[in-house]
């Protein structure tokens, strides 16, 4: 807290996903002077996943708003307004303006939130690095994956100390208060030394769980590595860090460090002032500051020395930068295209999309189900509901024969992970909504497992109706195990999906149309029957042609005798 001032709390801009690096203040639900309650509804904030509701983490009153709604492109750890706890407090911050500072990255929530008499062995120290030849190194340390997140378990590591890393690998499985997600590296390296090991409960916010080197020589420098129980936003010498003065209030943070939580660090202080562009003209920028700059047109290499540590280019150093071109002359008044801005949103969706067209092998199986049984079944539950408001929708159906049919074929409900292909106990069905701002895919958790058709109703309509109204929390779309895609809403016949990475499958479901068949025992010779195409979309790494089509005959028969579904 600053001198003067009565004892307030900061509330600062948290990771709502595990990718997040930045966000938008849509509205704020709370005006200044009001009286909060722990759990109220503070503000909407939109991720690069959706809207999501941020609420107030304690009991007080709202005495500054620094953030106002609309800004946009807000960075994890931004100041977003001030609480306190007496009413009569407010009034001496009318004219408060915030430093804008932001809590190291990944402090531990107890840390952030130390009362005054807190011992000082609560307190951020540092860690002591091995000296290596490299510029710098990056501690990963555990981040909040889901926004009540508070510690964590290990379940798994997916690499091994000394694998090559790439963007976007799947580093380690993370149980959360909510389920058990993966957790990607941001950065390409090598994974010097795992500090938490597989099956480790209870790890708080900010620990530090492994640590990743840029080049391969250097991760024999942390082989009897120990870490001494802290984290630390930069591998100083512990000597260097001043003794910290008791705090005279509490001034907890709103949230734990942004996710992903890397911190870099600099192995020695000669290394600080080394040049951006590192040995084979590898430049070392954040991913933040890559982002940004593909996004300006700027020339990062332009940039000698980074403010960062390890001389590392991050955001506020793109001032400095050169554009790559000329800017665009301004649109003439009259021109027949608009210019749409990308939410981070739409920008998410692209990124994981085009990996995943660039990545995996797909191939296309297609089958035609005749739909009678189900249809005539759908309409008997439904006129016996009529007076509950009660509905079965086909894709009820199709998400619990999905489901099942995984079941019969383990395979589809598998991953590719690059040294093994892992198999998913549980079905986990991704249903594809879409929404204004792009498309999204909650989940529909054991769906094998919901034995009465109207379990799977309820929940596919609440997770729809949370999707469009950007109500999604992490846990309900983050996973997921198969997808199910369905346009025949709109009359689409047929359509090819793109796979939802990792899963190794996704399935396209067109709409249901009369279509005559051959019938020996009708006057005609024909009948018509209601028919629905539908395509499965497969990863050949883990989904062999035979094996798809082996899902798709289980599938096609639980439809075409919709009364197996409930044995």
């Amino acid at each position: 807290n600053s001198p003067g001032l009565p004892n307030y709390r900061k509330v600062l801009l948290p990771a709502l996903s595990p990718t997040m690096e930045t966000g938008t203040v849509i509205s704020w639900e709370k005006k200044e002077g009001d009286k909060l309650n722990k759990g109220d509804l503070l503000c909407e904030i939109e991720t690069d996943k959706s809207v999501m509701s941020f609420e107030s983490p304690e009991e007080g009153y709202l005495a500054k708003i620094i953030v106002p709604a609309g800004t946009k492109d807000i960075h994890l750890g931004r100041v977003l307004c001030i609480l306190v706890y007496s009413e009569a407090d407010i009034a001496a911050f009318g004219d408060f303006e915030s430093d804008r500072t932001t809590v190291p990255a990944g402090q531990p929530k107890a840390a952030a939130s130390a009362p005054a008499s807190a011992p000082a062995s609560t307190q951020m120290n540092y860690i002591d690095i091995p000296r290596t030849s490299m510029r710098q190194v990056m501690l990963v340390l555990l981040p909040a994956l889901s926004p009540t997140m508070e510690m964590g378990t290990i379940i798994s590591w997916e690499k091994k100390e000394g694998d090559k890393l790439n963007e976007g690998d799947l580093l380690c499985e993370i149980e959360t208060d909510k389920a058990t997600m993966g957790f990607e590296t941001p950065e390409e390296g090598y994974l010097a030394k795992i500090i938490i090991p597989a099956g480790t409960k209870d790890v708080p916010l900010g620990k530090l769980l492994c640590i990743l080197v840029y080049d391969e020589a250097d991760v024999a420098a942390f082989k009897d590595f120990v870490d001494d129980g802290t984290a630390a936003p930069t591998a100083q010498p512990k000597a260097a860090a001043a003794p910290a003065a008791p705090a005279p209030a509490p001034a907890p943070t709103a949230a734990p460090a942004p996710a992903p939580a890397l911190t870099p660090t600099t192995p020695t202080p000669s290394m600080a002032g080394a040049p951006a562009a590192g040995v084979g003209g590898r430049l070392f920028a954040s991913p933040l500051a890559k982002r940004l700059a593909a996004e300006q047109g700027l020339n990062l290499a332009q940039i000698p020395v980074g403010s960062g540590p390890g001389g590392r280019i991050v955001a506020q150093d793109l001032a400095s930068a050169v554009p790559m071109a000329a800017a665009a002359a301004p649109v003439a008044a009259g021109t027949k295209y608009t210019d749409i801005s990308l939410t981070s949103m739409r920008q998410t969706i692209a990124k994981r999309l085009l990996q995943s067209k660039q990545t995996i092998p797909h191939y296309y199986l297609s089958v035609d189900i005749n739909m009678d049984a189900v249809m005539k079944l759908r309409e008997e539950f439904n006129k016996a509901m009529e007076k509950e408001n009660i509905k079965l929708s086909v894709n009820d159906f199709v998400i619990k024969a999905t489901a099942l049919a995984c079941k019969k074929v383990p395979q589809a409900n598998s991953s590719w992970q690059e040294t093994f292909i892992r198999e998913y106990k549980s079905v986990d069905v991704n249903m594809a909504v879409s929404t204004p701002e792009g498309l999204i895919t909650p989940i529909v958790f054991g769906a094998e497992k919901k034995a009465r058709m109207l379990l799977i109703s309820e929940e596919t309509k609440s997770l729809a109706s949370k999707a469009r109204d950007k109500k999604l929390q992490p846990h309900e779309f983050q996973g997921g195990t198969i997808t199910v895609s369905n346009l025949g809403m709109f009359g689409v016949k047929n359509f090819s999906a793109i796979i939802n990475p990792p899963q190794a499958c996704i399935l396209a479901v067109g709409c249901t149309e009369d279509v005559l068949v051959p019938d020996e025992n009708s006057n005609t010779g024909y009948r018509a029957v209601k028919m629905m195409s539908v395509t499965l979309s497969c990863d050949h790494r883990v989904v062999d042609g035979a094996v798809g089509a082996q899902w798709l005959q289980h599938f096609k028969r639980l439809l075409e005798r919709p009364d197996l579904m409930l044995l």
